[in-house]
């Protein structure tokens, strides 16, 4: 048979735009510059990085562009056999490390409108799902993740809660379309550009890029 090549594996990433209370949202700036920073700095071999989008901060009436994203990313992919991943980024203002986020919970309760208005309440995100309580995981290993980048000197954390406004709202859609297409799908907090400047979080993610191809 013969040694095997490097799996193949593509990652696609999403941002936020600015939503109330977060003027510059640093995931934004990430996203928007991170296909340009990954040329210059280079993937481990076998990893594509696929699309970088950025969202609307909005929930149910930004859903058809989360779709529309997934699925156009998905028809780009559909000749490769290999391992396809979505990894969204979000802010977590009040946060002063990175968190890889293991679950996301069936609940909308918005503490704010988001862009578009909407400002659920105690309200299943899907209710063919289930309850407010149903939660989603991800199959990526998220502790062998945690890992490689402390090993790489990175402040991180684990969460159990990715909060019950958009960016829950997003993960719990985005896991239930990865189990129905066969991919996987990370969420990651960042903090913002006060607390950890954007240098810092380009590399994060550069990092996060490789240890996603790794272990996932």
């Amino acid at each position: 048979m013969g040694s095997e090549g490097p799996k193949s594996v593509t990652i696609h990433v999403t941002g936020f735009k600015k939503f109330h209370g977060v003027a510059q949202n640093p995931t934004e700036t990430v996203v928007s510059n991170l296909k340009y920073y990954v040329e210059k700095k280079g993937l481990p071999a076998g990893v594509t990085l696929g699309s970088c989008s950025v969202l609307e901060t909005a929930g149910e009436g930004g859903l058809p562009t989360l779709l529309k994203v997934i699925e156009e990313s998905s028809a780009g992919n559909s000749s490769n056999n290999g391992q396809v991943i979505w990894l969204h980024l979000g802010v977590n203002s009040g946060a002063t490390k990175f968190a890889i986020e293991r679950l996301a919970v069936n609940e909308a309760t918005f503490r704010c409108a988001d862009e578009l208005g909407w400002q659920p309440q105690r309200v299943p995100i899907v209710p063919e799902d289930g309850g407010i309580n149903q939660i989603r995981k991800t199959s990526c290993p998220t502790e062998s993740i945690l890992e490689f980048l402390k090993n790489k000197g990175f402040d991180v954390t684990m969460s159990d809660d990715a909060g019950r406004f958009v960016c829950n709202y997003v993960y719990y859609h985005s896991l239930r379309f990865a189990e129905e297409k066969g991919h996987k799908c990370l969420f990651v907090h960042v903090p913002t550009f006060n607390r950890v400047h954007q240098e810092k979080q380009m590399e994060f993610v550069a990092a996060l890029l490789e240890a996603i191809a790794s272990t996932c």
